[in-house]
């Protein structure tokens, strides 16, 4: 049992020394281009709107606020000014959203962005993309990449499809620190030992983000309720997460099988679903003991497993606001199509680990 159990390790950290590495390395000169254009494109929007100001910034190698959704399509969020004057209403009657509203007795006029601001005293999250989105459209045809850069049309959201390859989505938003949202407030499961009290206070200090885009959970929902929501995300939360042991070996690893072969018709899976999945899989497993270099090929099983679970039973649910489906809007033939090319590689990979030199 742990000869075999070291063979897939083994053969695991060689997929991960040269597959994943490699994709790594891909990505990360993809990433460079992409925000060469992407600031440059942000540079012309702040010279006609200043209170849109790019928060693209490099920091030791890595840049704020960008998320790879896949290795050809990426979302900046782009950090906003001054959220102040407005409450934050989390009250779970929009699933992964809430409001802001304007605190009682301040004036409309005391806000940076007054004329986004309802009639009923909410920032509308559609109002300001819609700004921003005139804003980008005029940048691209004014900045010095206008000849590979395009607007994705038919969708309220603001994308770039750069050079015919790669597709760039802008989301405007706010950070919000030291506040944690009430829909997340049953995190972290007083039964589960993971993660310990410290880095809990260091993920909610972390706090998260409201994000301007469309929000699927609100689908078929009144629309008014939907064009002034914001869209709750927790990437830096989640990341700080995933430190330590072989956490961020085990994501990369599932995140190179993804790419390579769960590229599928309806796109049921990205990489956020396997970022969930390992969260999941650390509260299963507590110890930092468990996620020893050598456990990471009974870790990876798990999450594969799970994985195959979750698309069948068509539910995967967000970590930290667990009523939100990530699934959702995914057509069924997609996740079924997804759960059997996932079973095929889990059962390839357990049962002959050499076979990861073919993956």
């Amino acid at each position: 049992m742990i000869a075999a159990q070291a063979k897939l390790v083994y053969h695991l950290n060689k997929y991960y020394n040269e597959k994943c590495q490699s994709r790594k390395a891909a990505i990360s000169k993809t990433i460079r281009e992409v925000c060469k254009v992407v600031s440059d494109v942000l540079k012309e929007v702040e010279v006609q709107e200043p209170r849109f100001i790019s928060s693209l910034s490099e920091m030791d190698g890595r840049f704020e606020g960008l998320e790879v959704i896949a290795p050809t399509e990426f979302e900046v969020v782009l950090y906003l000014n001054q959220m102040g004057v407005f409450n934050f209403v989390d009250d779970g009657s929009l699933p992964g959203c809430a409001v802001l509203k304007l605190s009682d007795g301040r004036k409309r006029s005391m806000s940076l962005w007054v004329e986004f601001i309802t009639a009923s005293g909410y920032l509308s999250a559609r109002k300001i993309r819609s700004r921003f989105q005139t804003l980008v459209a005029q940048a691209v045809d004014k900045c010095s990449y206008r000849d590979v850069v395009k607007m994705v049309a038919d969708t309220s959201e603001v994308r770039l499809r750069i050079r015919d390859r790669y597709v760039v989505q802008i989301t405007p938003a706010f950070k919000c620190t030291g506040i944690w949202p009430r829909s997340a407030a049953h995190w972290p499961m007083p039964h589960i030992p993971w993660p310990g009290p410290n880095r809990v206070a260091e993920v909610k200090a972390e706090g998260f983000n409201l994000l301007s885009k469309e929000c699927y959970s609100l689908n078929g929902k009144q629309s008014s309720a939907e064009s002034d929501a914001w869209v709750l995300q927790f990437a830096e939360a989640e990341n700080r997460l995933l430190l330590g042991g072989c956490r961020k070996k085990c994501l990369s690893v599932l995140k190179t099988l993804r790419d390579r072969h769960l590229e599928l018709p309806g796109t049921p899976l990205n990489n956020y679903h396997m970022k969930s999945l390992v969260s999941y899989e650390c509260e299963k497993h507590p110890r930092e003991s468990d996620w020893d270099e050598n456990c990471l090929g009974d870790r990876l099983n798990g999450i594969l497993l799970q994985l195959i679970s979750c698309l069948q039973c068509r539910r995967c649910p967000h970590y930290f606001l667990p009523n939100l489906d990530l699934f959702q809007g995914k057509p069924h033939s997609s996740l079924e199509n997804a759960a059997k090319q996932t079973w095929r590689l889990a059962r390839e990979i357990l049962t002959n680990p050499k076979s990861l030199e073919k993956l």
